[in-house]
This record gives C-alpha cells, structure tokens and sequence, in this order.
C-alpha cells in the first residue's frame, strides 16, 4: 500500500507527507510526462482527440447511402421511398432507445463498457448493411441499419459523459463544439470520398453492381473500426486515470421519467414542435440532394456531392462559434427565428429558381448552425433540472420519430410527384416551424418567460438569486 501511494503521489506531483521530527524533508517525486498525466494538458488534448473521434466513423457511415445514392438505387433496383428506408431504419430504434441510453450507460454498462459496446453495434450493423449489398438482399441491408442506428444515437450519449467526466467546467462548450465539427467532418468527408471509393473499386472488380457496392461500404465501415479501437484506448485511459486521481467512472447524469411529460409546459411542446418540422426538412433533403442537383441543375456527380455536403462542411467551423455568440448574446428565440426563416428561404430558391444553389446551400448550412446552438439550450430555461433528462430524451425520441416517417413520405413524393413537390413540401414543414417559433416568442413574452432575454440580464438574475441564497 506504501509502494501505490508513492506512485500516486508521483504521478501527481505531489510531495511525501511532512516527514517526522529530526529527520530531513525528502527532495519532492518526479513527476511523470505531461502526455502521460491525466491532470495535465498534453494528455487531456490526447483524450479530447479520441472523444473527437469516437463518432467519426458513425457519422461518416450515416450518409454512405446520400454520398452514394445513384449506385445504391441503381445496383440494388430500388425506387426512392425504398431508398429512404434505410434511413427511417436508422431512425425507428432511436425512438425507444434516446429515452434508456442514458440509463444503461449509468446502471449497467458504465461509461467505458458502454461505449465499447454501442461501438460494437455500429461495426457490425455497417459490416450487415455492406454484406446485404454483397448478397443483393435488400432485407438485410435495412436490418444492417437498424442494427446501426442502435449504436449511433448512443454512442453519442457516451461521448458527451465522457466530455463531461473530462472537461466539466469552463472548457466543456468548447469541446462540445469540437465534438460536433468532427463529426460534421466525418459526414463531409464521406459525401466527398465514397463516389471516388466505389469507382476505384469498380476498377478493381471490373463491373458496376451489387457486388462492388458491397465492397465499397465494407472500405467505408473501416471508420467505424477506427472509431471502435479510440472506443477501446479511451475505456483504458479513463480507467487509469481513475486510478491515480481516485476518481468517479463518468455518469450521464440523466434521470428519465416519463411521467414528467405530463407536466411539461407549452413552450416545451412548441420547442418540440419547432425541432421536429426543422429537422425533417434538413436531413431527408440532405439523403436526396446529391440526385436532385444532378437532375435539376446538371451538375456532375463529384461537384453534386460536394454541394450536397456543404451544409455540413460550414457547420463544423460554424458550430463552435455560433455557441459562443449565443452564449454572449442570448435572445435565443430570435436566433431560432432567424434560422428557420433562412432555411425556409433556403428552399425557397432551390425549388422555384436556378440560381447558383451554392447561395441557397450555404445559407441552408449558415441556418442550420444556427439553429442548433440556439434551439437545444432553450429546453434548460423551461423544465427543472430534474426532469432535465425526460425533456431532452422525449425531444429526441420525437425527432427521430419524424425523421423516420418523413423520410418515407418524402421518398413516396419524389417518385410520384417530382423535386418541386418535395420542396414544397420541405418548405411547408418549415412554415409550421415558423409558426410555432412565432407562437412561442408570444408564450414567452405573456408569460414573462426567460427564453428571450439577453445574456446580460440572465447574469444579473443569476448573481440575484445566488446572493439572495
């Protein structure tokens, strides 16, 4: 026990205990490297790149089917609202699984076993969703996406604890905006790559098909390997870590009841409300875009990925400092305002001009940044901590709830309507948005709520109410 507690000392850089009486004071322990010490910055900067990565690969294979929508439909004969489906399948677990994810990660698995298992999930539901393209059996490839949307949104759960186990405090908005770019790096770089890996491998096979669809997501699934070996090396890390600061295994924090939806108020609802009709007009038009800018404003197939991913490519940079605007600013529903109305501008052109879609894309991407910085704190100034985690639980269950079902319906307009039908049906899902960003700002203001405050005023209560205690 002396020998641990020396060691822990040193790995620490603390010195012995005050010797005793007559005896001389011992030189201090050398301390051990900075990349090596989990108190010290090197290291920590070594456990922020492998929290980064731990969804990189998730990301990346999310959009294989958007990065490869003309080979996916064409190899495999599908119709559009077949080719959604793979992305509803995703989708359908997460439904369920936003409201325990929590919750496993706390009780059963813990933090470190639990993100190597929902990596787990990921690695094999993309190795399933890639065979089911080698066999050509379409059933199993949508059982391949089920399977990885189990690990996805979980996974995602993971990573922010172990953000919050690391970086509580002053830095963790930062890193949670570092989190996000990388992920939107992940998404960004498959858009652009996946096309050129399927010709390569066309090359390589000789002939289009099945076959080397097949073997182009088996390339991609590689990122989720990676991502499921930085899974591994940060499980050990962080236990290490445990070790020699003696401290707690990270914790979600999430307590999920579902009997507090009874209590949530109507600005959570119209929060709610303005999420879902958001995002189902950003994600399924995203799955479908690289197709609609080929047909509609004849762009090739590289230049068509790269605008469909430029969403992405100006969120990653974006994120981080929208979060600290709005965090300065606060005004948070006039942001949200703001964003939806670009976004539905954003649609707007695409539908019913040729403009360069390159104006209408980056302002789409612009919005969406936006949004998310502006939209996800507000769930904090309505409900109580404690029912902090049933609130956010219950706004992505009906998020992907949504996803899910317009995912479908929008692959049932294209076919039997066309692109400008689909737009416009974007577009009205994101007036019901508007409608319901409106409906709140009044709530809110009739009810002397805090959503629209500024940042200022919201500190001045804080230090109030602290000195008041």
């Amino acid at each position: 026990m002396a020998e641990e507690d020396q060691l822990r000392q040193a790995l620490l850089g603390e010195e012995d205990s005050a010797p005793p009486e007559g005896q001389d004071s011992s030189p201090p322990q050398k301390r051990m490297p900075a990349l090596c010490d989990p108190q010290r910055l090197p290291h920590r900067l070594v456990v922020l790149a492998l929290m980064c990565f731990l969804g990189f690969g998730s990301y990346f294979c999310y959009d294989n089917p958007a990065a490869l929508q003309t080979q996916v439909q064409r190899d495999m004969k599908l119709n559009t609202a077949e080719f959604m489906a793979l992305y509803s399948w995703y989708s359908w677990p997460n439904v369920i699984l936003c409201f325990f994810g929590g919750f496993l990660i706390d009780r059963v698995f813990g933090i470190r076993w639990g993100t190597i298992i929902f990596s787990c999930f990921v690695c094999v539901g993309q190795v399933i969703f890639a065979l089911g393209a080698v066999f050509n059996t379409f059933g199993l490839m949508e059982a391949g996406r089920f399977v990885f949307g189990i690990g996805g949104e979980s996974l995602a759960v993971a990573q922010n604890t172990y953000a919050v186990s690391w970086f509580k405090g002053k830095e963790l908005n930062l890193v949670f905006g570092l989190q996000l770019s990388m992920a939107r790096i992940g998404s960004t770089v498959n858009m652009n790559i996946m096309g050129w890996v399927y010709s390569r491998a066309q090359d390589l096979l000789g002939s289009t098909g099945y076959s080397t669809l097949g073997v182009t997501l088996l390339i991609g699934g590689v990122t989720c390997i990676f991502s499921l070996l930085c899974a591994v090396i940060l499980a050990y890390l962080d236990k290490r870590a445990e070790k020699i600061l003696c401290k707690e295994q990270g914790k979600t924090g999430e307590v999920i009841k579902l009997t507090d939806v009874k209590d949530f108020s109507l600005s959570l609802w119209l929060i709610f409300i303005i999420c879902v009709c958001y995002y189902v007009a950003v994600f399924p038009f995203i799955g479908l875009g690289k197709v609609f800018f080929i047909e509609k404003f004849k762009f090739s197939s590289q230049e068509a990925s790269a605008i469909n991913s430029i969403v992405y490519v100006i969120s990653a940079p974006m994120s981080p400092v929208f979060g600290f605007v709005v965090d300065k600013v606060g005004r948070n529903i006039t942001w949200v305002m703001c964003a939806v109305v670009i976004t539905l501008v954003s649609h707007i052109m695409l539908a019913f001009t040729f403009w360069n879609p390159w104006i209408a894309m980056c302002l789409l991407g612009v919005a969406y940044s936006l949004l998310a910085c502006a939209l996800w704190p507000m769930v904090a100034f309505v409900v109580p901590e404690h029912q902090l985690g049933t609130a956010y639980g219950f706004m992505q269950s009906i998020q992907n709830l949504g996803l899910a079902i317009i995912a479908i319906a929008a692959g049932l307009i294209l076919d039997s309507r066309g692109y400008l039908f689909l737009e416009i049906f974007f577009s009205a899902c994101l007036c019901l948005s508007l409608i319901a960003v409106v409906m709140l700002y009044f709530v809110n203001l009739f009810r002397r709520g805090d959503l629209n405050w500024s940042a200022s005023k919201r500190e001045k209560l804080q230090k109030l109410v602290a000195a008041e205690n």
